[in-house]
């Protein structure tokens, strides 16, 4: 991250190992790390380097544009959003799905994402170096029945945020009327899961094959502010490490 790119960034659903590395990472770039979640104890706790830490309920629209609000009052426009609030919820095949579990996933994975995209879309639109990314998985690709709930909301996440780039694409490099280089991209950052050093040391004889370690998405969170907007925008980013 260069000093002539030091981003505003939130990150919603900041206080998980990802969200904790991610905002490390991005404080450590020169980035000032805006941070969200619903507790501020744990807010602050794991995360007290943080420029600003906010505790709002993200599935609440009302909430979220009180949030941007009272960011933008405070602090200004952000140039970035990593989204980071999720949740896993599983059953016993297609029949073994039920509404209470699809509404958790609903709320945590999409209505969050609705939210905060659609309260900050604006200042990703107009920043230099703005940005999108939310975390996807591989079973999108590769559903089961056990997992269809969760693989549905995470469609769902998915189709939003490509959604989204084209948004940016269409107000940018893709203007018909007055185009310019394409500075603002939305992005999907797909893992298998997460494992960090609690993890390995917790269970130091499984391997956790195809795993996402915290530190490694953090650098590619990073990254992505350093990264061609142009080439960015719209993509799929596997984070999966290679056997």
């Amino acid at each position: 991250m260069t000093t002539a790119q030091s981003p505003t960034v939130l990150i919603a659903g900041a206080t998980s190992a990802s969200g904790v590395a991610a905002a490390q990472a991005l404080h450590d770039a020169g980035a000032r790390v805006l941070v969200a979640g619903t507790s501020a104890e744990r807010l602050a706790e794991r995360l007290p380097f943080a420029a600003a830490r906010y505790v709002a309920d993200l599935s609440d629209p009302v909430a979220t544009v009180s949030l941007a609000d009272r960011i933008h009052d405070e602090v200004g426009p952000i140039d970035g959003l990593i989204h980071l609030v999720g949740g896993w919820r599983g059953g016993k095949g297609l029949a073994g799905q039920s509404d209470e579990d699809y509404d958790f996933l609903h709320r945590n994975v999409v209505t969050t994402l609705r939210n905060t995209s659609r309260a900050f879309y604006a200042d990703i639109a107009a920043s230099p170096v703005g940005r999108l990314a939310v975390v996807s998985s591989t079973a999108v690709q590769r559903p089961t029945g056990s997992g269809a709930n969760y693989v549905a909301a995470k469609a769902a996440a998915e189709a939003w945020t490509m959604a989204a780039a084209a948004g940016l694409r269409a107000a940018q490099s893709g203007n018909k009327s007055d185009p310019v280089p394409q500075h603002s991209a939305a992005v999907v950052l797909v893992i298998k899961a997460f494992v960090d050093a609690a993890a390995r040391a917790q269970d130091p004889e499984r391997g956790f094959d195809g795993f996402t370690d915290v530190d490694d998405f953090a650098r590619a969170v990073a990254g992505l502010f350093d990264a061609d907007a142009a080439t960015l925008n719209g993509t799929r980013m596997s984070l999966v490490p290679r056997a």
